[in-house]
């Protein structure tokens, strides 16, 4: 890291002893914009997502703009993002922001400037990797990562149902694909305190349990699939067993249906917040 940058591990567990420790996504797809009256287009998003960020970036811990929303309008919907990433960062939020990129060499380093270096104004305080082109391609991810005080979450199981044919394959070693990474987060987060600051991306949906003690990745486990796509809090005891101080909670649809008024948004966040927060803190 440079300067006195503190670790995006260290920045997430202080977010969760100060406030709701809960992961809101900012997902501007057609179906809430017409709901929430606004037409789809930049003027539409910028709307919505700045919403969003008014509601919801004082009080919760984490934001997760999802890039695809922004990206399909075009040059302006970018522009929105940034701005997202920014006023969202100012409020207090950290931002985790959602573009699953991985590729290889000069091309996952560029993603990674474009999300993890400060200078970038996409750069928000984590990103979302895909390790399917190899666990090892992410290096460059990894590196920025640990030079800047960010974090990256790695796919490893994911919530919808389509994932389970590759993540739960099984390799010449015995161990499945999804254990293979998780095995390779916990060998790069060991010793780290609180906890390392790569995480990894394990559906609350995920059907049949984990099969791996998800303790050991001693890195923030992000749980979508909560809500609207069918996970429930309670759960999450059984997924993540010793490993529920380490889950942050993802919510998207379940909240922001409830918009476009400021107050709403904030009482569903608070609602879903008390319903993990029961869980949660019996892992205490």
């Amino acid at each position: 890291m440079t300067g006195s940058q503190t670790s995006f591990a260290a920045r997430l567990a202080e977010a969760g002893a100060t406030r709701p420790g809960l992961c809101v996504g900012i997902d501007p797809h057609p179906g809430l914009l017409s709901a929430w009256g606004l037409s789809d287009d930049a003027a539409g998003l910028d709307r919505f997502a700045r919403t969003v960020v008014e509601a919801l970036a004082d009080r919760v811990a984490v934001l997760k703009p999802q890039s695809a929303f922004f990206e399909r309008h075009g040059s302006r919907g970018v522009a929105v993002l940034e701005t997202v990433i920014a006023e969202a960062r100012s409020a207090g939020a950290l931002v985790l922001v959602d573009a699953k990129r991985g590729d290889i060499g000069s091309t996952v380093a560029a993603y990674a400037d474009a999300y993890l270096d400060p200078a970038s104004p996409l750069a928000g305080d984590a990103v979302t990797a895909s390790p399917y082109l190899g666990f090892g391609s992410l290096e460059p991810m990894f590196e920025l990562a640990a030079r800047h005080g960010k974090g990256v979450f790695v796919l490893a199981l994911t919530s919808n149902p389509e994932g389970a044919a590759v993540q739960r394959a099984v390799a010449a070693d015995g161990r499945t694909v999804a254990g293979t990474i998780l095995d390779e987060l916990a060998a790069r987060n060991a010793g780290a305190t609180p906890f390392g600051s790569l995480g990894a991306v394990v559906g609350a949906t995920a059907a049949g349990g984990i099969g791996h003690d998800l303790a050991k990745v001693n890195g923030p486990l992000l749980a979508p699939g909560l809500g609207a796509q069918g996970g429930r809090p309670e759960d999450l005891t059984d997924l993540f067993g010793s490993a529920l101080p380490l889950v942050l909670p993802a919510y998207s649809r379940e909240i922001l249906q409830t918009g476009p008024s400021v107050d709403a948004l904030r009482a569903s966040a608070d609602t879903v917040w008390r319903s993990c927060a029961s869980v949660l803190s019996r892992s205490a």
